[in-house]
């Protein structure tokens, strides 16, 4: 991984990547070797291992660690709303400035430094039914609104594919749409599901 950010960010000569506010990514993947499953997470989007009856969500949530206050004063407002708006950009303008540092919380940007604060690690495959890497806009539906559970989620994903979860986790967002039930930073967050079976 650090070697794809050095390149990404020598393709782009012509950027200030210095600038706190550069483009920036989580991370989540997973790799099949021999009879192991590789895992890599930066940032907060999962990967979930299904093992029989057992599901292991694989996340790095440091985001969430920092800066407690300006969460809170962004999730009192409803979505769409000036005070959320300008709550929103005081968050986003201080997480600017722990982005990629150890005071703050990493996700991959220009910087391959990041790549060493990934959390990685190896699984055996034996045993393994199945796999999701997903973003935190589709585990939101388990780890935020509880509206399912891992099991249900698995259950979706092998009867329906990763579009009729999407569809989902967007029918239950849409009852909810100025996030009072659930405060969020807007009303849908990117929704992306890769499901491996065995």
């Amino acid at each position: 991984m650090a070697e794809a950010l050095e390149r990404v960010a020598a393709a782009h000569p012509e950027c200030d990547l210095s600038n706190p506010g550069t483009p920036s990514a989580t991370v989540a993947i997973l790799r099949h070797r021999n009879s192991v499953l590789d895992h890599l997470v930066l940032a907060d989007s999962p990967i979930v291992l299904e093992e029989a009856d057992v599901y292991t969500a694989i996340t790095d949530l440091r985001v969430d660690e920092i800066l407690p206050d300006l969460r809170a004063e962004v999730e009192r407002h409803e979505t769409h709303t000036p005070g959320h708006r300008e709550a929103l950009q005081r968050l986003v303008l201080a997480q600017r400035q722990v982005r990629n540092t150890p005071e703050g919380y990493w996700v991959a940007a220009s910087s391959p430094e990041a790549a060493e604060h990934a959390l990685s690690g190896t699984t055996p495959l034996e045993g393994l039914r199945s796999a999701a890497v997903m973003s935190d806009g589709v585990s939101r539906l388990v780890t935020e609104y509880q509206m399912a559970t891992w099991p249900e989620v698995f259950a979706t994903l092998r009867g329906g594919g990763p579009r009729e979860l999407i569809e989902t986790v967007r029918k239950v967002e849409a009852t909810d749409p100025t996030g009072r039930r659930w405060p969020r930073y807007k009303a849908g967050d990117d929704a992306t599901v890769a499901f491996c079976r065995w």
